[in-house]
């Protein structure tokens, strides 16, 4: 008897597209248009020059790399040879990339020479011990390094150079990389995608292709197809653009317009020169997106839907407002983490505003959810805070070399722990709320910190806010907020003190706010709280 469900491979989308839809563009990056017969075409050209340097299955290759149209080939093309990619953080400085790429055991390192204003090979040499003649890695401390490729116009010592890489495709017969994909099993690690590290050094999540199906029942529920064109803004080492941009348009033909970073104002732009009917996001993309359409309005009239993280109360102001700002988009919430494949609560098209920006979704196919004490592991009632855990079918395969973490994530009876607190509300939507440890103790009350986050967000002049733990001999600890002014504001401490009186428990109300002009950020967009802090406690004493 045949499966019920026919596998695919990341390596086998690019062929599919092009015969469904070879002549129609499939990806626009800058000036750069690709039709899927084309992008099939440069997909075939990398993988047969990444058989050509000795790239054997099983083998990691980590790509270091800003957002661009090579990202989008590389990471198929890894795929259709059998080996697993290994997305870097382009934020991450020699510190995190020894680190990575040691605990990885990547034998490929896929990086620019320069990017902007960031020298990426002088953090490499920096890290790794290039050789002075050739370009075969022998360090002692990276015993599974051979190669470092380098994309740019320059071939620093010790590295080769992407062009002369893809070069050597010619050499590489067709039935040669056919054999190689045919070979690919979808049941073996495709990727390993390192978690944001809000605590601790960062976690390698491994999975394997099964995670397609999961990204096509997404795209089913947003009703997205090849009629549609998705901006994608969000940085492809970050699961959320990896799966719903370039994994999405591969697997539904849908058209994908690609930018090197986030910028506000171009992004309008975009969507009124493309017309672009779906993007994604957090809700600091939607505040500085509603911003820059009420600075240089534009004809966004295309947008018709997209994910975003909302069901936080600090996000609630914002995702409602933007229902209105970005009209006529219908924003869909929703809530996942890498371990689990992304997405496992997605809201629907037919939700009301209050569920959207107030929720965030209910349980995808295959998935369970529950809501439970996490003393008592009991379920909670409706309504009732708990800690969110899951079971299904496209679970991670593990943290990659870390058997204690992974056993540890999932208790007795196989339920995923996530961490973070939530509630199932009466009509079945799940909230988010929270990471438990952000939760605050004060005086014996609680105090959910986004809560207070979600109300001075509302005080003028504020642009963005954080609110954390700090010590306190007789409460235990009392709420300090972290506030990031808008430009030419000129708030003071007791300004944004006094809009809390009245319309919060004095109890959460925040004992000091101290301001500062950048937020720590993981490579989601998340603030980094544990920053914070420990920041909290040097400037306080």
């Amino acid at each position: 008897m045949s499966d019920w469900y026919t596998k695919k491979t990341f390596g086998s989308l690019a062929n599919t597209m092009a015969e469904r839809f070879g002549d129609r563009e499939a990806l626009v990056f800058n000036d750069e248009r690709y039709t899927f017969s084309d992008v099939q075409a440069e997909i075939n050209r990398t993988a047969k020059g990444l058989i050509a340097a000795g790239i054997q299955p099983g083998d990691h290759v980590a790509l270091w790399l800003m957002n661009c149209s090579t990202w989008i080939f590389t990471m198929f093309a890894l795929a259709k040879v059998g080996a697993v990619q290994v997305p870097v953080n382009t934020r991450f400085r020699t510190h995190d990339l020894a680190y990575l790429l040691k605990q990885s055991d990547a034998k490929y390192l896929i990086t620019h020479d320069v990017s902007g204003p960031i020298d990426y090979f002088a953090m490499t040499s920096e890290v790794l011990d290039l050789p002075s003649t050739g370009y075969d890695i022998t360090d002692v401390e990276y015993p599974e390094m051979k190669q470092v490729f380098i994309l740019g116009e320059t071939t620093p010592e010790g590295t080769r150079n992407w062009r002369d890489v893809l070069a050597d495709a010619d050499n590489i017969e067709d039935t040669e990389l056919s054999a190689r994909e045919n070979a690919v099993d979808p049941d073996h690690p495709v990727f390993i995608m390192y978690t944001s590290g809000t605590t601790g050094f960062p976690k390698g999540v491994m999975h394997n292709h099964v995670m397609l199906r999961l990204i096509e029942e997404r795209a089913f529920r947003l009703s997205v197809n090849e009629n549609d064109t998705i901006l994608n803004y969000l940085p492809l080492f970050h699961l959320f653009s990896y799966s719903e941009g370039a994994l999405m348009s591969m697997l539904t033909g849908a058209r994908q317009i690609l930018t090197e970073s986030f910028i506000a104002d171009e992004c309008v732009a975009l969507i009124e020169a493309e017309k672009c009917t779906v993007m994604h996001g957090f809700e600091t993309h939607l505040k500085d997106m509603m911003e820059a359409f009420e600075r240089n309005p534009a004809d966004i009239s295309s947008l018709r839907t997209g994910l975003f993280a909302c069901g936080m109360k600090s996000s609630i102001p914002t995702c409602t407002r933007a229902a209105e700002v970005l009209a006529p988009m219908i924003s869909v919430t929703g809530y996942g983490m890498s371990e689990m494949g992304a997405g496992t609560l997605v809201g629907s098209l037919s939700d009301s505003v209050e569920q959207r920006a107030a929720t965030s979704g209910y349980i995808v196919p295959g998935y369970e959810c529950r809501i439970v004490d996490p003393e008592t592991g009991k379920d909670q009632p409706v309504n009732e805070p708990g800690e969110m855990i899951f079971k299904g079918y496209g679970m991670m395969m593990g943290y990659y070399k870390k058997p204690k973490e992974t056993a540890d994530s999932y208790d007795a009876n196989g339920w995923f722990h996530t961490g973070d607190t939530g509630l199932r509300r009466e009509d079945g939507y799940i909230q988010f709320l929270g990471r438990y440890k952000d939760m605050l103790k004060v005086g014996g009350e609680n105090v959910d910190p986004m809560e207070v986050e979600g109300l001075l967000l509302q005080s003028e002049g504020v642009q963005q806010v954080a609110v954390v733990g700090y010590p306190d001999e007789r409460l235990t600890e009392v709420p300090v907020a972290y506030v990031q002014k808008k430009e030419h504001s000129t708030i003071v401490e007791d300004d944004v003190i006094n809009y809390c009186k009245g319309k919060v428990a004095s109890f959460k109300m925040p004992r000091h706010i101290l301001f500062i002009d950048e937020f720590p950020m993981t490579a989601s967009g998340k603030i980094r709280k544990v920053e914070l802090r420990e920041d909290a406690i040097k400037r306080l004493g």
